[in-house]
């Protein structure tokens, strides 16, 4: 009989119809039938419970993940035939809480139905003492009884805060008493669950005063938690306990860091944050040896990914205005203890006791398909959590700093660090260049990620900046040897904005698309770093060509090339000459001194052999792997051409001479007469013919130079500085077109201003 009047309940919230019986009814009808074990016996309360036959496991054997969703157990509980066991009574029971609790806030459902919703719930708590019976089941071993219990809790406890203004006493002497009482209290997983679950629902509420009830709910637990934080992490931590990822203490601390990610989240509502949203930042040291202890790699990386959070969370106001650098005093205040205590163990060699896991996670167990060879890798995504949380700390630290000489030394260090961290797990692909340019690593670590790769890219451009500034206040006017040494230091160190930013157009094959792509996505930080890059470029664009020139000489330094612009030969200035070509080359940088004293080591030039035809044969296979990238980059999104006011553009058929793999040997000489290509040896400019930027029509002409002198005979060929400065020219003639038609996203008129000067730039050394 009860069975039916609960399937008929159920079916009347489901679609929302008004219960026409009364209150008490109803509440009978849903309050659990759970005896309770005597105050202050935990050891009884397992044999108060309902029969479980045939639908229990373990702990060991049933993770969370495996609790069916609530929606899904709804939805077969009207269907069900009358033969429940006690146990599916109960579930039934916990599902309709939950729902009424939901329908009484939801604004779709008429107004007297609500009210009668929240009658029930009121007499469920106040005369059937609903809490409590829920804390009891918390410590049942059937976990999605457990689970639900938690959820149903959590909810009701939330619905009596909004509604009564009042923090649910019986839970909250739980909680106190549960996390006063660690490591000697059972059910700690299930109270830190049910506090998690209450603070998402504050979260997720958008029509209350989430700062009033974070406060409400917080201020009561805020000397406790912090004092859990404590106990856990530091006073009762002993690896041993987890050396099962199945134990009782890796449930809890599993479950205490899914809290201290909803406690940062919570952060933001509050001007003043409490101390327990706090606490992360300011014991961090505690996470740190965590980390590096022997405990299970999981618990590894969900620490590991909080802390990146962490470096990259922002108060409210200042993802508001936008600004880079945080204002509140408290978060820079958190934000400058998180990075010191980070940059500390970071130069006490703490990423070398960090084995990265090679063992992904599959779908439905741990191993690997037959065949898949991905075991032998690093876990990437723990690499560049890693890296950009050592990044943002360098930042931070940084921009906090008055002088050089106070971050100089641990920058060097860190950074040092950081690059035999990459080397050590970062394999290049097989089809690839070898490494030899520290600057190159930021686009190999994160390229996969592009959210990440422009937060660690902005983070070392703010760097620079920032060194630049403390440089010029320091001396009005540097010396060569002072820039020289200046320009080296920040190859060696890997955070050149030059080179970063050409390594990641190489990268996408100078696909315009996919830059234009980063800017109309709200996904990524890219809008905030170009416009800050591009403003950079607008005053080194001289040290930017110096960087293309080496780019091209890292290709090649004695092979024909086609030249793609007019080749009208202005005096070359190498930034530092030899010193930049050595500068960040892969010797073991177990130093800064010794990272920043290698001189012999070419960087950017392609290693010279004894074999003049192998050295000839494998120029042109670069060159060729290059144009062949080109030609087959990344296809567009979207196709940003296709409306009436585009121009016309030519296609890659058309510009092939530009782009095409160049043959060796006759063939290759040839054929590079067939194209009417001229040489001249009088000077150090062999290019005596132009060739024409891309025509509307598609008549596209090309000159090449066939020079076989030695190197020391070669001029540079700028072949990368075209194909940059043609991929920005792009990128601004789309964005231009798109905000004509009134597509874009917003007004681009700065970002457009600073692509034109860069065209000015590039067509004052190239003029038409």
């Amino acid at each position: 009989m009860k069975i039916s009047l609960l399937q008929q309940m159920y079916k009347d919230v489901l679609a929302g119809i008004p219960l026409a019986r009364e209150s008490h009814h109803y509440s009978s009808l849903i309050n659990l039938c759970v005896e309770q074990p005597p105050e202050g016996d935990e050891s009884c309360h397992q044999k108060h419970l309902p029969s479980t036959a045939g639908g229990i496991r373990s702990h060991q054997d049933t993770d969370i993940s495996d609790v069916p969703a609530t929606d899904d157990l709804s939805n077969s509980f009207a269907n069900m035939s009358s033969s429940f066991c006690p146990r599916e009574v109960m579930l039934l029971q916990l599902t309709l809480i939950k729902m009424m609790v939901t329908k009484a806030e939801s604004q779709e459902i008429e107004l007297h139905t609500r009210q009668k919703y929240c009658e029930i719930l009121v007499l469920l708590l106040k005369e059937a003492k609903i809490d409590s019976k829920l804390i009891h089941l918390l410590g049942c071993n059937d976990r999605l009884l457990s689970h639900m219990a938690s959820q149903t809790l959590a909810s009701l406890v939330y619905f009596q805060l909004k509604e009564e203004d009042a923090l649910n006493v019986t839970w909250l002497s739980f909680s106190v008493n549960t996390l006063l009482g660690f490591p000697g209290s059972a059910r700690v997983a299930d109270c830190l669950w049910t506090l998690a679950g209450i603070l998402k629902g504050t979260l997720e509420d958008a029509l209350v005063s989430r700062a009033g009830v974070l406060k409400k709910l917080l201020a009561p637990l805020d000397a406790v938690l912090e004092g859990f934080y404590n106990a856990i992490l530091l006073h009762h931590f002993d690896s041993h306990h987890y050396a099962s990822p199945y134990s009782e203490a890796t449930n809890n601390l599993i479950s205490f860091i899914d809290l201290l990610e909803v406690l940062l989240a919570s952060r933001s509502e509050l001007e003043l944050p409490l101390r327990c949203q706090r606490i992360l930042f300011l014991k961090v040291s505690y996470v740190l040896n965590l980390i590096s202890s022997s405990i299970p790699y999981v618990i590894k990386k969900k620490l590991i990914l909080l802390l990146k959070k962490c470096v990259l969370y922002k108060s409210r106001e200042d993802a508001k205005s936008g600004s880079l650098f945080l204002q509140t005093p408290p978060l820079c205040e958190d934000m400058l203890a998180l990075s010191n205590a980070v940059l500390q163990v970071v130069n006490l060699s703490w990423l070398n006791q960090i084995p990265l896991s090679g063992k992904s996670s599959y779908f439905g167990g741990s191993e690997a398909a037959p065949g898949d060879d991905s075991q032998g890798g690093s876990d990437q995504t723990v690499l560049r959590a890693l890296s950009l949380v050592i990044l943002k700390a360098l930042e931070f630290k940084i921009h906090n700093s008055a002088t050089e000489a106070e971050i100089k030394g641990d920058f060097e260090s860190s950074m040092s660090q950081l690059l035999l961290f990459w080397r050590s797990h970062v394999k290049p692909s097989p089809q690839s260049h070898p490494v030899v340019h520290h600057c190159e690593w930021l686009s190999l670590v994160f390229m996969e990620q592009d959210d990440d790769m422009w937060e660690a890219a902005k983070a070392l451009l703010l760097i620079y900046l920032k060194f630049y500034r403390l440089r010029r206040d320091a001396a009005a006017n540097l010396s060569q040897k002072e820039e020289e040494s200046w320009e080296f230091l920040v190859h060696t160190g890997g955070y050149n904005p030059h080179c970063i930013f050409l390594f990641f157009l190489e990268k996408i094959a100078f696909d315009s698309t996919v830059l234009l792509d980063f800017l109309i996505s709200s996904e990524t930080c890219f809008l905030e770093y170009l416009v800050r890059y591009l403003k950079l470029l607008g005053k080194e664009w001289h040290q930017f060509v110096d960087v293309c020139n080496h780019f091209d000489t890292r290709h090649s330094t004695s092979h024909p090339v086609c030249s793609v612009e007019p080749c009208h030969q202005e005096k070359q200035s190498f930034v530092t000459g030899e010193r930049l070509q050595n500068a960040g080359c892969e010797q073991e940088p177990q130093t800064p001194m010794s990272l920043a004293s290698s001189q012999n080591c070419p960087v950017f030039t392609a290693q010279q052999g004894d074999n003049e035809a192998a050295e000839w044969n494998q120029s042109d296979s670069l060159m060729g792997t290059d144009s062949a990238s080109l030609l087959g980059s990344l296809q567009s999104l979207v196709n940003y051409d296709s409306s009436e006011d585009s121009e016309v553009e030519s296609d890659g058929k058309e510009c092939l001479v530009n782009t095409k793999q160049l043959p060796t040997n006759n063939e290759g000489e040839v054929r590079r007469r067939e194209t009417g290509c001229s040489c001249r040896d009088g000077d150090r400019n062999p290019c005596t013919s132009e060739v024409s930027p891309l025509k509307p029509k598609g008549s596209c002409t090309s000159s090449c130079c066939t020079c076989t002198a030695s190197s020391d005979n070669i001029a540079p060929l700028r072949i990368m500085l075209y194909k940059s400065t043609k991929c920005l020219e792009e990128l601004q003639e789309a964005i231009s077109r798109l905000q004509r038609r009134n597509l874009f996203p917003y007004n681009p008129s700065a970002l457009l201003k600073l692509l034109s000067h860069v065209e000015k730039m590039s067509k004052s050394m190239n003029p038409q």
